[in-house]
């Protein structure tokens, strides 16, 4: 049996955890929640995660919930696969840098957008304001082709992810350094393996799901 177990729904944040799984060539083991039949919200699933929410990993005695730790997590369990510099190498600093950023600045900007919410006084808010935020992005992908730089990184899986749900429902504008990079993400064949699965899964939870 392998020893990753990542608990997963289709088209959520745990696909990219799937994508970079698939990424370090490592076999793991998939539960898949139905949440359109609200299988999250059930007692056996809170017993993993009381938050209710995917990704979340085990790995032996080790239980990995929150999207950027599982990150962190697998690419340094798996240093053989280069997707994460060593703590000795320069570009580890940015590595962390940008696998936090998504959560702490990223994503609280461009819902508190979408909502016309007010982001605070500056010095309450986490990110500033959004278009600091987009910007600190676009200026970070402008050289390219990666977030590192000529180095893939398990950064890019997350951002790649991201920045395809965000710009695909019109939560962040179109830009063209936007959708070059979230197209060269979506064109690895991990992403194209795990968009295919997915598909599949998603189509048969919707099917299975009570009227």
């Amino acid at each position: 049996m392998p020893d990753i177990e990542l608990y997963h729904s289709p088209n959520t944040r745990s696909s990219g955890v799937r994508v970079l799984l698939e990424e370090l060539g490592v076999p793991y083991r998939l539960h898949a929640l139905n949440m359109r039949a609200g299988e999250h919200l059930q007692d056996a699933y809170r017993a993993v995660n009381p938050m209710a929410k995917v990704p979340a990993i085990r790995h032996g005695d080790a239980l990995v919930t929150e999207q950027a730790a599982v990150y962190l997590y697998l690419a340094d369990l798996f240093p053989e696969a280069g997707l994460a510099p060593a703590p000795t190498e320069p570009g580890r600093a940015t590595y962390l840098r940008w696998m936090v950023f998504y959560g702490s600045c990223f994503e609280p900007a461009v819902i508190d957008r979408y909502l016309q919410r007010e982001p605070g006084p500056r010095a309450l808010s986490a990110y500033a304001d959004y278009d600091s935020v987009i910007a600190r992005v676009r200026g970070a992908l402008t050289p390219g082709p990666y977030l590192l730089g000529a180095r893939f990184s398990a950064a890019d899986v997350l951002w790649g992810g991201a920045l395809g749900w965000t710009t695909g429902f019109g939560l962040v504008a179109p830009d063209p350094v936007l959708s070059a990079y979230v197209e060269r993400i979506r064109s690895r064949p991990a992403s194209r393996k795990v968009a295919a699965a997915d598909a599949q899964l998603a189509e048969a939870h919707q099917a299975a799901a009570p009227a």
